[in-house]
């Protein structure tokens, strides 16, 4: 098949979050079976300045309607891996910016018109170069209403740009909704704009675009597609949801065995399998070096990487301060996200730099490492749609606690609700229940052989991208 992916992010050129992460592992995968992949995702100067666009040229130059102006804007094209050819869209305006989102404080102002511009130049570039795509994935709000622009221009140009388009929802909750004048930017006909359409309490939303008018809607595992029909998880997208359970599927995401294997992890300062543990015992006491403690410490570590939000459920860590400062225990922390949280972090971190650290930074090596030197690893979220780092955690044997939500519940197996399958510890999103966990997590690093055959049994799942992918190889055939 010939398949477009079109994202905001890509790893390694740029990630944020998990986004980034699968989009690069599920190109990959579907490339590796043979499939034809063109990728498309902003030109940010972050990524063009980076260290990953070796023989990167100028393919294209586009003029892209937008309201009553055009506005130019370049293309840069590379070939990172067989089978794939990535497409830089460029146009300093919307991308030469520090953050690709946000100013650190709050969203862009001009967003609709950032991501409006993209969508639309990646259409004009799949008219341009004739790719005749079989499948367009789109992914999350960014490119919620490329559907929609791919069905316009092959009625106003008569021609076929793609046979059916996807759409994932990786996160709910971030849904692109702008005022209504953002529309005039869009060049839609004017009956688009509607409760049935684009409309949403007034304005206009670009991942409900994306639900309504792609072929096929995706979340990124099944218990995600489940709680996304509820008023609790749906963020009063339920309703539009329900419009859709026919198309609607939930696919678990893998992991990048080329990327997160602890056996051939090239961060690390010592590679391990589950056959031989010397590795991780290096790689402990060199997280604990890191952080400035001394690597012979006995007790449990416990590791935490992720973008400091409510949602992540950061406030029962800061609800078991106590259990941090007194119990034998180490806490690192990795991330950066809201101020006040980043903040909060570097108080408890000043105030215990004996049992905390807190590094407030973007960091994939520390990430590496810490999900490797660490005992046990902290996912409390309030909604997790997949989650990739409880996986990684399971493969570098790192024992996770996790919220019972999401993609957490498909991937986590609780070790008191099943003693002889069990891989983590899992719990109800509420600071008892953490509070509980972290006790369970002693009593558990306390015993040395349960501890080492949860470790085990995590270790020898499969949540590479090999099983995963050909979920989404039977969802493009079926839509096809």
């Amino acid at each position: 098949m010939r398949i477009v992916h079109a994202a905001s992010e890509l790893f390694p050129y740029l990630k944020t979050g998990g986004l980034a992460d699968m989009v690069a592992a599920l190109t990959g995968a579907l490339a590796d079976r043979g499939h034809e992949i063109a990728v498309f995702m902003p030109g940010y100067r972050r990524v063009l300045d980076g260290p990953h666009v070796a023989g990167m040229k100028l393919s294209h130059r586009l003029k892209i309607e937008m309201g009553d102006a055009f506005l130019a804007g370049d293309v840069q094209v590379l070939a990172p891996r067989p089978g794939v050819t990535l497409y830089l869209i460029c146009r300093e305006e919307f991308f030469d910016r520090q953050r690709p989102y946000w100013t650190g404080e709050r969203d862009y102002d001009d967003n609709d018109a950032r991501f409006i511009f993209f969508q639309k130049a990646v259409v004009e570039l799949l008219r341009l170069t004739d790719f005749k795509a079989d499948i367009v994935h789109c992914h999350d709000w960014q490119t919620g209403m490329l559907p929609l622009f791919l069905r316009e221009a092959e009625r106003r140009y008569g021609v076929t740009l793609a046979l059916k388009t996807v759409f994932t929802i990786h996160n709910i909750a971030y849904q692109g909704v702008f005022p209504r004048k953002s529309f005039a930017l869009a060049n839609l006909p004017e009956e688009l704009m509607t409760i049935d359409g684009l409309e949403y309490y007034d304005q206009m939303c670009m991942l409900k675009a994306g639900i309504v008018f792609a072929d096929k809607v995706t979340t990124v595992s099944p218990q995600y597609a489940k709680e996304i029909q509820t008023p609790e998880f749906g963020n009063g997208m339920d309703g539009v949801i329900g419009t859709r359970l026919d198309d609607l599927h939930g696919l678990l995401n893998g992991i990048d065995t080329a990327v997160w294997n602890p056996a051939k992890d090239a961060s690390l300062p010592a590679r391990f399998s589950v056959d031989d543990l010397k590795g991780k015992q290096v790689c402990r006491a060199a997280l604990l070096k890191e952080c400035g403690w001394n690597p012979k410490f006995k007790g449990p570590v416990f590791g935490m990487v992720c973008r400091f939000t409510a949602a992540k459920g950061i406030d029962f860590v800061f609800g078991a301060k106590e259990f941090f400062a007194q119990e034998n225990c180490r806490l690192v922390v990795l991330g950066g996200g809201e101020k006040k949280y980043e903040e909060a972090f570097e108080e408890f971190a000043k105030a215990h730099p004996g049992k905390v650290k807190v590094c407030v930074r973007q960091d994939e090596a520390m990430s590496h490492l810490i999900e490797a030197g660490a005992d046990f690893f902290l996912m409390p979220s309030l909604f997790e749609p997949c989650g990739l780092n409880q996986m990684y955690s399971q493969a570098y044997g790192t024992v996770p606690l996790v919220s019972n939500v999401g993609g957490l519940v498909d991937t986590v197996i609780d070790l008191d609700a099943r003693p002889d399958a069990g891989t983590g510890i899992v719990f109800a999103p509420k600071q008892e229940e953490f509070d509980a966990g972290l006790r369970r997590a002693l009593a558990l690093y306390e015993d040395k052989d349960r501890y080492a055959a949860v470790q085990a049994r995590a270790m020898r799942r499969d949540f590479s991208w090999t099983t995963a992918v050909a979920a989404y190889e039977r969802l493009y055939t079926e839509a096809l």
